[in-house]
């Protein structure tokens, strides 16, 4: 569906309310409306019948009530569910807070939505490798099944930070946070 009035009308049935990390949308269960043209770039910007969506109060509120089941993306509302494209990941970490250090170390990260995550048990980090580059693209888990990509500049900040660990006989770099170690790459 590219109904041009399917945002607004999407838009009048979200809870109001500023609630950290979004809307309880785990627990509804909607009808599939279809997909709108929408789409979040690799780089954390927002598109809408491919124009990008300027305001951020309105990016925020889109954000506050997406879900991922699978491989696919949707905004939810307690009535309605419509799909929509997430290039990558649909946010981006655009900085990092570090408090402590060594083991006792915490990493602040924040979104471009700004959701604050601590990374640690229950928000880990992660890097995949392009097959064919081995380029690294780092993540950071936010809620519920969504990740934000972690901003180039943000990443060469956990690189400073990095200490090496050997784990199963692979010396490893990595940051501590939440008492947890995450691997950034091998030595």
């Amino acid at each position: 569906m590219s109904d041009p009035g399917k945002a607004g009308d999407l838009l009048a049935q979200i809870p109001k309310g500023d609630k950290q990390g979004g809307a309880p949308v785990h627990l509804w269960n909607p009808p599939f409306c279809g997909d709108i043209d929408m789409r979040i770039a690799r780089d954390g910007t927002w598109f809408y019948l491919g124009t990008p969506i300027g305001r951020k109060p309105m990016v925020k509120l889109f954000s506050s009530v997406m879900r991922r089941d699978g491989d696919d993306y949707f905004l939810v509302t307690p009535v309605e569910r419509v799909g929509i494209q997430v290039d990558d990941a649909p946010f981006v970490a655009v900085q990092v807070q570090v408090e402590g250090v060594g083991e006792e170390q915490q990493l602040l990260f924040i979104t471009n939505v700004e959701d604050e995550v601590f990374a640690g048990a229950e928000h880990g980090i992660r890097v995949a490798l392009d097959p064919l580059t081995q380029e690294p693209s780092p993540y950071v888990h936010v809620r519920a099944n969504l990740e934000a990509l972690i901003h180039r500049n943000v990443f060469y900040q956990l690189v400073e930070l990095a200490v090496p660990r050997e784990i199963d006989g692979v010396t490893w770099l990595g940051v501590w946070s939440g008492g947890q170690f995450f691997r950034i790459g091998t030595i």
